[in-house]
């Protein structure tokens, strides 16, 4: 390599460099800006966990063992829980559940966003009263005796410790504030990179796998973040429930850090078959180089010999002359 090639390889590594490292930085301010600071995005999220059977279940436990604390049925006080208990979980198989899963998971944003992104030191919840107020009328329709008793009082379940996420804030925030300009400027770099390098097709090869290299850490983070997140749950939250809320917020990461690892581990095989092709693979012979006299580098072409002098032959002679001799 030429010295006037080495600083032009030196900035090209770099650009390539920090171009790797803000793939998977660019996927998670994506993703904080545009899924959990956007209102609509975050309850869409949250929206399919109304099916989950861990969340249901978890939602039924919950609102009987608020209800029941308020009645007091006597000896019958088991049955009243239990039929409570079938009541709220006939009610969680509803479409009127769903829209109240979705009420309640909006109230519960503006406090996601506030522990993410502000001192606050108060547990984020989820507001169970809206559920409450729908198993309520629900019974009253039926005729349930004591339905018209059952208070609808703010029951609240627990999904993040505020306090947890002290050491979170100021990084989530800007990467709330930076959003899709992260994975802009990784591309930038990127082609900027390749574009200076002077061995592109290698470049191109890197850059892939630096890529695939990068997401697959953001993927092993993800997963290494449930394990934490579910260790370090108070014994009397579900472990289930709160792996499904996890998963749900956690989804749009881990399948944008897999894309990138197949696309990038794609390329750069790509990358690599095509400089195998063109350069002829292993057993395919080669065709001959010719040699130039003005090849460059080349020296002064050895000077031919002259070809060695033939011994005249005879002229051929005519027929008469060869009867004379005979």
């Amino acid at each position: 390599m030429g010295v006037h090639r080495r600083p032009r390889a030196a900035l090209s590594a770099v650009l390539l460099v920090l171009a790797c490292l803000l793939v998977p930085v660019g996927v998670v301010s994506t993703w904080a800006k545009y899924e959990i600071e956007d209102a609509d995005a975050y309850v869409a999220t949250m929206a399919p966990l109304a099916s989950d059977p861990a969340v249901r279940d978890a939602v039924t436990a919950a609102v009987t063992d608020s209800v029941a604390k308020e009645i007091d049925a006597g000896p019958l006080q088991s049955a009243v829980e239990s039929f409570l208990r079938d009541a709220v979980r006939s009610f969680t198989e509803t479409g009127a559940f769903q829209a109240a899963w979705n009420a309640a998971n909006r109230a519960a944003h503006d406090a996601v966003q506030s522990a993410l992104t502000h001192d606050s030191d108060g547990a984020v919840t989820i507001d169970l009263a809206p559920i409450t107020e729908q198993v309520k009328r629900q019974l009253s329709e039926e005729g349930t005796p004591f339905a018209n008793r059952i208070p609808v009082r703010h029951t609240e379940v627990t999904v993040m410790k505020a306090q947890d996420l002290s050491h979170f804030r100021k990084g989530f925030r800007m990467l709330q504030i930076a959003g899709v300009w992260l994975p802009v400027a990784a591309v930038l770099l990127a082609v900027g990179g390749i574009l200076l390098a002077v061995r592109r097709r290698r470049a191109v090869t890197a850059t892939a796998l630096g890529a695939a290299l990068g997401a697959g850490v953001l993927a092993a983070a993800v997963a290494v973040g449930r394990g934490l997140t579910l260790d370090d749950l108070p014994p009397d939250v579900s472990r289930a429930a709160a792996g499904a809320v996890y998963d749900a917020l956690t989804d749009t990461l881990r399948t944008a850090a897999w894309v990138i690892v197949g696309v990038g581990l794609a390329v750069a095989l790509g990358a690599w078959l095509s400089g195998r092709l063109r350069r002829g693979g292993p057993g395919v012979p080669r065709p001959p180089r010719p040699s130039h006299p003005f090849r460059p580098g080349a020296g002064p072409a050895a000077p031919t010999a002259p070809a060695a002098p033939t011994a005249p032959q005879p002229a051929p002679r005519s027929p008469a002359s060869l009867r004379e001799d005979l």
